[in-house]
């Protein structure tokens, strides 16, 4: 038998024993996984997600982000308590009101400094304060969130109101209507009738919350802080990269998610995004995209109390921590 060089011997041994090596330690860099679950279907309003997803933000951080969108009949409290989502799409009321009835949630960051509601009226409204002799249309939740701040400040009454269906003709027939409205929805749909009407951002006039958070558990901060923090710092790039930059890397995904959603119509959100200074303005000018502040989440919890909508004695301090955010100051120029 002819003797194999030794050599060759010492390369088999050390061959052998990296592979085995790498099978009892597995991947040595293996992404961590995050599901990231949004609020409705895939538009404008979530495109900085999707932006950290297209232009690798992500996997820069070491993730390995799966966005599943929302919609009518999906319940994203229930999904991310159930362990279905790690992260999801959150607002500042519904974090409150779970943390009063002792949900194990918090948000760790906001995409917005400012809500997205507001109302849409006819072009002869200049000003919020001028609805007094409006009809104003309302959806269900509108009732439990900002209509009651928007009655105690400017006086209207409940005479005024009737049901908002998401069916836009009541508004087109009738000058004397005005409705909830966001900003790159509903007006979108009245320049493709050539109708001109004005839009009052909600926030412009004192509405406190944030707009479109991020929200977890307290068990994935406190097992998970690090994914948490690569997550937060990711997403805000992406928004500022979605826009500020060049966001067709994320309209691609959004695309491919909701193929209803047309170019037009992006366009048009993120134009809107940047004129009412969505994603940069307040503090997010002076402090980083994404910030939050003890400030703004006492003024929600104030004028929720104050509207009947929370217990005085809920802890507001548990729906949010700045742990993922103070430090950041990721630049809104």
């Amino acid at each position: 038998m002819p003797k194999i060089p030794i050599s060759r011997i010492r390369i088999a041994c050390a061959t052998a024993t990296a592979i085995l090596l790498s099978l009892l330690s597995g991947p040595a860099d293996a992404a961590d996984k995050v599901t990231f679950l949004t609020s409705w279907y895939a538009q404008a309003e979530h495109g900085g997600f999707y932006q950290a997803k297209a232009t690798g933000l992500y996997d820069k951080e070491n993730l390995d982000v799966t966005i599943k969108m929302g919609g009518p009949q999906v319940n994203g409290m229930q999904l991310l308590l159930g362990g279905e989502a790690d992260v999801i799409m959150g607002y500042d009321f519904q974090v409150l009101n779970g943390v009063s009835k002792g949900l194990p949630v918090t948000t760790i960051a906001t995409s917005f400094q400012k809500d997205l509601q507001g109302m849409m009226t006819h072009a002869d409204v200049k000003d919020l304060g001028g609805l007094k002799d409006k009809t104003i249309l309302i959806a269900t939740s509108g009732r439990t969130t900002w209509w009651p701040w928007l009655k105690a400040k400017f006086g209207y009454t409940e005479a005024q109101t009737q049901p908002y269906t998401f069916n836009l003709q009541p508004f087109f027939a009738d000058n004397n209507v005005a409705q909830q409205s966001y900003p790159s929805s509903e007006p979108f749909q009245a320049m493709e009738k050539n109708l001109p009407v004005n839009f009052f951002l909600f926030a412009d006039y004192g509405y406190p919350p944030y707009g479109t958070t991020m929200v977890t558990t307290t068990k994935f901060v406190a097992e998970h802080p690090d994914v948490a923090r690569r997550f937060v710092k990711a997403s805000l790039e992406g928004w500022k990269s979605y826009v500020k930059g060049d966001p067709s890397p994320g309209n691609a995904l959004i695309k491919a998610d909701n193929p209803n959603m047309s170019d037009a119509q992006i366009a048009f959100g993120i134009k809107r995004m940047n004129e009412l200074q969505i994603v940069d303005g307040g503090d997010a000018k002076t402090m980083g995209i994404g910030i939050m502040t003890d400030q703004r989440w006492k003024a929600t919890y104030d004028l929720m109390v104050q509207s009947d909508l929370l217990a005085k004695d809920t802890d507001w301090t548990k729906a949010f921590t700045t742990q993922f955010v103070k430090d950041l100051k990721i630049s809104a120029d």
